[in-house]
């Protein structure tokens, strides 16, 4: 068994489009992916820019991803992106995680527009939510954001936020995390310390994690 996570990046469809927008909102401008071996150690990565077929890249995107319109300029669209990550997937059984359903569900959207003769059933019998995984090992009725979690674990973001790269790369190190039962609920019973209701809040998460503090007053 293979194990991939997989982050996205996406760009909001220009409004003069208005017969796609009504198919899709969004398209990918980055894919980024890691591959982990049976043992959970990582293998192989895979990385590309897309260039966007309906319209540039927005200021608000590149403010937030770090993507221009220049690093998307001449590289490949949507169907030869997706179809170069299907072939680094490979045909070896594996499972693909990502952080939430919402990269799926993009990549199930374009699909059906860019390449509908793509058969659904790949992405969908190798799919996983890791988040909903994550939430349901620490039996929490409210999701738990990415940053959030790395937080809550100390793990050091390796790289820049919002790069698909990157993101998935972090995301791999709860995954990894989560294999060892043990250590995952040692690692996380401070968030459980801080989300579940108590006296004393002054746990030293909140130093770690502030956001959490937030989070536990907006549940």
């Amino acid at each position: 068994m293979k194990y991939v996570v997989v982050d996205l990046e996406m760009n909001p469809v220009d409004r003069e489009f208005r017969e796609v927008r009504r198919k899709m909102n969004e398209e990918v401008i980055e894919f980024g992916a890691v591959r982990l071996d049976e043992k959970f150690q990582q293998e192989a990565e895979f990385q590309c820019y897309v260039e966007p077929e309906y319209g540039p890249i927005k200021k608000h995107i590149t403010k937030l991803t770090g993507i221009t319109q220049a690093m998307v300029a001449g590289k490949e669209h949507y169907g030869k992106c997706f179809q170069d990550f299907v072939e680094w997937v490979g045909e070896d059984e594996t499972k693909i995680y990502s952080w939430s359903m919402s990269d799926i569900k993009q990549l199930k959207k374009e699909c059906r527009y860019k390449l509908p003769e793509f058969d659904m059933e790949w992405l969908d019998a190798r799919w996983v939510d890791l988040q909903q995984e994550f939430d349901d090992r620490l039996g929490l009725h409210n999701n738990l954001a990415l940053k959030h979690a790395l937080g809550a674990m100390d793990h050091k973001f390796e790289g820049t936020q919002h790069t698909a790269l990157a993101d998935a790369i972090n995301t791999s190190a709860i995954l990894t995390l989560m294999q060892d039962d043990a250590k995952f609920k040692a690692t996380m019973q401070p968030v459980l310390d801080i989300l579940q209701p108590q006296d004393d809040l002054t746990n030293s998460i909140g130093d770690l994690c502030p956001d959490l503090l937030r989070l536990k007053q907006e549940l």
